[in-house]
């Protein structure tokens, strides 16, 4: 069977801008749309991604067992209990033994791809060896950032380290836009894609829901009437190849 699906290493340069609540949401909405998905967590000894998929303990291996041979991909990964076709695959919580190379994990997601519509990596903050992990197999990026000037400055960095990616397959999202802001955004925004070099992808709102959220182990898809919720599954129909307009923060 050939590989047919697409890998997305989500990325930013620094902490705090929500990468993980954004591998979460747009993991659901792809999943709600029909799609197999896999979101795989890339952050050794710090991972929570787990918590934000409300699969907390459910996972007993992780990538590196997988990259390294000691279980199966379909051993290691676990199945959303309430949205079906969103799966898990954890990251080590502790370094042990050797660190999974960046051969063992493009052959990882080489098979990856043959079960899965879509894969988002879920990559650590910062631009060390986590992040070239979660970005040496992938098919596309996604930078994330906050409209603050110190994170639009640490995505162009984060754009600098990608620079094997061709046009197209790169792309930026701003990530927790307080509504008062909005009236500034767009030139923050249009900064920010200038300076980046970047098409957005999207913009996703602050959500009080959030953290109320992931204190639950509730994944936000399945808490209706949350304005992210509409942002995520927007980006997800972008990521899918749909036309739809940037949402309006009201």
């Amino acid at each position: 069977m050939e590989s047919s699906g697409q890998c997305i290493a989500v990325v930013s340069g620094k902490g705090g801008t929500g990468k993980t609540s954004f591998v979460s949401g747009v993991g659901a909405a792809l999943a709600q749309a029909g799609k197999r998905v896999l979101c795989l967590d890339c952050d050794v000894g710090l991972r929570n991604l787990d918590l934000a998929l409300g699969l907390t303990d459910r996972a007993l291996m992780d990538f590196s067992d997988v990259a390294q041979r000691r279980c199966s991909l379909d051993s290691a990964v676990v199945e959303h209990p309430k949205l079906p076709g969103l799966f898990l695959l954890t990251a080590p919580a502790r370094s042990r033994g050797r660190p999974v190379t960046e051969g063992q994990m493009i052959d990882l997601l080489h098979e990856v791809r043959k079960r899965y519509d879509y894969c988002l990596l879920d990559a650590p903050a910062g631009l060390g060896s986590g992040f070239r992990l979660a970005t040496c197999g992938a098919d596309r990026c996604v930078v994330v950032t906050t409209a603050d000037a110190s994170s639009l400055r640490d995505a162009q960095h984060t754009v600098m380290e990608l620079e094997r990616f061709p046009v197209g397959s790169l792309h930026l999202v701003v990530n927790r836009v307080r509504k008062k802001m909005l009236r500034q955004l767009h030139a923050t925004i249009d900064d920010a894609i200038d300076k980046a070099g970047l098409p957005l992808l999207g913009v996703v709102p602050e959500d009080d829901a959030l953290p109320l959220c992931l204190n639950r182990g509730v994944p936000i898809l399945l808490a209706e009437g949350q304005l992210c919720s509409s942002a995520y599954r927007n980006i997800a129909k972008r990521i899918q190849g749909g036309r739809v307009p940037l949402l309006r923060i009201k």
